[in-house]
């Protein structure tokens, strides 16, 4: 029988993960290095079946999945830990989703599509809060709009709160090449290179440019789309700001010894596994995505906002109904894809308001 993996079932992100599976009848195998933080948290969840496994030795990883299972990996920094995983779901032949929010990361799961596509599984990165809703929100405006030919995607969330793994996922991802979507093709773009205001929630908030997943599979269901953008909402002094680190980082980035002291800096100051926001935090947090689309003049076309709730909570449901439904048979394509294209567009809409993500009436045209 098939069956869901869970690996890095004790984090943040990985036990809510868990807890949204086993609350939707699923029985996932948890699975991480540590047997005794493992043996806890079955323990706590009224049971389960554990493993352990550890990145740092890769067939640990490759033993826990056989041909037609689904793997869920929360593990990361995935630019730093996110790659044995991948490799393990390939070799294995098992569908594979995970939560990073690491733009270069997913670029090389997509270097994967057509090993994966020969294998006939799907390779599913970033399917949480980054970035199943940009992509659903996109997919909405071009619809309406199916003759635009730029998209703006911009992220953001009232009373944020974050977990130690997103810090360190954005600091280690500033120097990294990013990209975006120039003249229907995706090239490279340093991260934090542009600022841009938004239309969100009857007011305008700031936002600083980030590589994400859309980037990569928006064009391939529009042809016609030529340029595309994502932003990460911030105050404008910290975008402002980012833009000039992102600047510094760069450069930095470009002297292989000091990349990796500065990484290696980071990795001692900004640390991964330190838990998230509470219940209390995330029930009070609100998130909006807004999709604008324009045609060649810059003329605005459509726009869509959608909001939910927390991006953590979101996150997991999202991972949990993605696994679920891929277990069941519900994937509609196979190779490195968008949440839109595994799915179908009415498929994650549904999805997703059972999420608690929907359609705002100011985003609605």
């Amino acid at each position: 029988m098939s069956k869901i993996v869970v690996f890095g079932a004790t984090g943040f992100t990985g036990r809510l993960t868990t807890e949204a599976l086993l609350a939707a009848g699923a029985a996932p195998v948890l699975a991480a290095r540590d047997a005794t933080a493992l043996a806890k948290l079955a323990t706590e969840l009224g049971g389960a079946d554990t493993a352990v496994a550890d990145v740092r030795e890769p067939t640990s990883v490759r033993a826990l999945l056989g041909r037609g299972d689904v793997l869920v990996t929360t593990v990361g920094p995935f630019l730093r830990y996110g790659r044995p995983a991948l490799d393990a779901a390939l070799a294995a032949g098992a569908h594979y989703l995970d939560s990073t929010g690491e733009g270069p990361f997913i670029r090389t799961v997509f270097e994967h599509h057509e090993r994966a596509r020969d294998s006939g599984i799907a390779l599913l990165p970033a399917f949480g809060f980054d970035y199943v809703p940009g992509n659903l929100a996109a997919a909405l405006a071009l619809r309406e709009a199916p003759d635009a030919v730029r998209a703006d995607i911009g992220y953001f969330l009232d009373r944020p709160g974050t977990s130690g793994g997103t810090r360190a996922s954005i600091a280690g991802m500033l120097f990294e090449e990013g990209f975006a979507l120039r003249g229907g093709r995706v090239v490279a773009q340093r991260s934090g290179s542009r600022v841009r205001a938004f239309d969100v929630a009857g007011g305008k908030r700031s936002s600083v440019s980030i590589p994400g997943s859309e980037h990569l599979v928006l064009h391939r269901a529009h042809p016609g789309l030529r340029e595309a953008d994502v932003y990460l909402g911030l105050p404008e002094v910290a975008a402002r700001g980012m833009q000039v680190t992102s600047l510094v980082a760069s450069a930095a980035a470009g002297v292989a010894p000091v990349k990796r002291l500065a990484l290696g800096a980071l990795g001692r100051v900004v640390k991964g596994s330190t838990g998230g926001p509470g219940p209390r935090a995330r029930a009070r947090t609100r998130s909006h995505t807004v999709a604008d689309v324009s045609d060649a003049d810059g003329r605005l076309l459509a726009s869509v906002t959608l909001t939910g709730g927390d991006p953590y909570d979101l996150t997991a449901a999202m991972l949990s109904w993605g696994a679920r439904t891929a277990l069941d048979g519900g994937l509609r394509e196979t190779g490195a894809l968008g949440p839109v294209e595994a799915f179908g567009l009415d498929a994650l809409i549904a999805a997703a308001a059972a999420a608690g993500l929907t359609r705002s009436e100011a985003g609605a045209r």
